[in-house]
């Protein structure tokens, strides 16, 4: 038995699962040849892009409904280890797992840096389960603010104005006017950065839409500030000015999964590995990476983004190659050719850009429809439990832009 393990189940990993299934069905591999084992630490694959909107019951699919019945195991195991000479990843659990060839696509986490009260206090939307904290809090305190005016209970501080920020500071206001509606209480969202200008990675074209959003879905800036503390009552910012408020949410800086640093290569300013054509590891040739762990080249100028646009289609190339590496078959090179931001702005709508210098094409209500067409079908795996199904979708196609 040969042995291809696949660490994560985020959108790189299932994709790469999904494709080495598919590319040993075109090569004829024998069933029991082959063995593909995906170790997640969660028995699903959790559509992490919608955490900051309010409905989530559609974004955590059980790895079961999308592996089965394309034949490739799953174990819920938190990899601790990865020993690149031995061929072996240990778990949390001292579990140790033999591998002939590695797809390394353990995703990214935001980075919650030593400001005083910030890890006891701040909540995320990083993770599906700590969406639903920030939710049962948010929650929480409209029950307990029922009858009593106290404003700080319908405020929200959202750190950090990158895409992540400013998606969630867009929708908190009508979340919090519906949790709070009979409370006589006005939300107030307050989105601090300490960049001069919101929306910085979005380019000088977009950002007008943006900050016109942002006004118009009623949410403060706080821009070229510093955070110096947060507590159960707010966040203390650079200028002396204190934000009283019951939430404080953190949306600033995002790093590779530190499984990254258990590969002997150097890695870049987030902690990605480098990667070739084919998404192996520079100088570790049985070890494939993708997602945002990997650093892979786009085009002649550009790297990857940590994003599932990005994280998809590599994952589908790196589950073709590394079947296609096993046995001695031609690879395929990875080149994605076209970039688009498609970033949400709440009832204000969202906006579209195209190229590495995001040219806005669309924004209002046109850009909003592919956003939602995005978020609700377009980054899912197919969920009728058909292996042809599946098996077609891991094909190593990109896809037009949305």
């Amino acid at each position: 038995m040969t042995d291809v393990v696949v660490i994560g189940s985020g959108f790189a990993g299932l994709w790469a699962a999904l494709g080495a299934a598919r590319r040993l069905d075109e090569l004829g591999v024998s069933a029991g040849t082959v063995n593909i084992t995906v170790l997640s630490a969660k028995p699903f694959h959790d559509i992490r892009v919608r955490n900051y909107e309010a409905d989530l019951s559609g974004c955590r699919i059980p790895l079961a409904d999308v592996l089965d019945p394309a034949g490739v195991a799953h174990l819920t195991a938190e990899v601790t280890a990865i020993d690149a000479d031995a061929n072996t990843v240990t778990t949390s659990s001292g579990a140790t797992y033999s591998y002939d060839r590695l797809v390394l696509a353990a995703g990214s986490h935001v980075v919650k840096p030593a400001i005083p009260g910030l890890r006891e206090f701040g909540f995320d939307v990083d993770t599906y389960d700590g969406a639903l904290t920030l939710e049962h809090h948010l929650r929480a305190l409209a029950h307990s603010a029922a009858g009593l005016l106290q404003p700080a209970a319908a405020t929200v501080v959202v750190i950090g104005a990158g895409l992540t920020g400013i998606e969630a500071a867009c929708e908190l206001p009508s979340r919090l006017r519906t949790l709070f509606a009979l409370d006589g209480i006005a939300p107030r969202v307050v989105l601090v950065d300490h960049n001069p200008l919101v929306g910085s990675d979005m380019g000088a074209a977009a950002r007008p839409v943006i900050e016109q959003a942002l006004t118009d879905n009623g949410v403060e800036i706080r821009a070229g500030v510093g955070v110096v503390a947060v507590s159960a009552g707010g966040v203390s910012l650079s200028t002396g000015e204190q934000l009283n408020a019951a939430t404080v949410v953190w949306c600033a800086g995002m790093r590779a999964s530190s499984l990254t640093e258990h590969i002997p290569v150097a890695r870049d300013r987030l902690g990605r590995v480098p990667v070739d054509d084919y998404l192996r590891v520079t100088g570790v040739p049985s070890v494939f990476a993708a997602g945002d762990v990997a650093a892979a080249r786009m085009d002649s100028e550009h790297l990857s983004v940590m994003s599932c646009q990005h994280g998809r289609p590599m994952g589908r190339y790196a589950g073709y190659n590394v079947i296609s590496d096993l046995f001695g078959e031609p690879m395929l090179t990875l080149r994605i050719p076209w970039y688009v931001t498609v970033l949400d702005l709440g009832p204000a709508g969202a906006v579209y850009t195209e190229g590495w210098d995001r040219v806005v094409v669309a924004d209002g209500a046109q850009a909003k429809a592919t956003k939602r067409t995005i978020n609700t079908r377009r980054i899912y795996p197919p969920l009728t439990g058909n292996r042809a199904d599946l098996l077609a979708a891991a094909a190593p196609d990109l896809q037009a832009r949305p």
